[in-house]
């Protein structure tokens, strides 16, 4: 049942008509999706996860990405894969549940509905992971979603 909360698709972050990057999250993780250049071994790239900034390039060169994240992560489960032809960053947030408007400090910010939406995606995720019994894939808000962090006593920690 939890995977029928997964995110359904990706948001994209375009500059100047390129697309920088692609992004989810779930109530404990954000991750990024960066479509690397053809012609250039995967061994060359590098990532660079920071507590609160990120760091994506080619060894050797200026970094591609070199931005602050909107939100801390823990950097010691936050990393990075390649497959594919796609580098996948996994950041780990350090506030579970906190809905992140974009990854990246100021850049690719969702609209207040696409914003709204992943709140309510979130909080049905947080209600099916302390109910697992239960299918939340088809409960909807009937106004402003709660905040997901703190609605009803916060999330459980472990």
């Amino acid at each position: 049942m939890a995977e029928k909360l997964a995110p359904e698709k990706r948001h994209a972050f375009v500059h100047n008509g390129q697309k920088v990057f692609e992004w989810d999250q779930t109530l404990e993780e954000v991750n990024m999706y960066i479509e690397l250049p053809k012609g250039v071994p995967t061994k060359l790239f590098g990532c660079t996860i920071q507590a609160g900034h990120v760091e994506v390039g080619i060894r050797g060169n200026p970094p591609y990405l070199n931005h602050d994240l909107t939100h801390p992560v823990k950097t010691d489960s936050s990393f990075w894969t390649i497959e594919d032809g796609e580098m996948h960053i996994t950041l780990q947030k350090r506030e579970k549940g906190k809905a992140w408007s974009s990854p990246i400090q100021g850049q690719g910010i969702l609209d207040p509905y696409a914003a709204d939406q992943e709140q309510k995606r979130l909080m049905l995720q947080r209600f099916q992971e302390e109910n697992p019994g239960f299918d939340f894939s088809q409960a909807q808000f009937s106004g402003t979603c709660p905040d997901p962090r703190i609605f009803m006593g916060g999330i459980r920690s472990e």
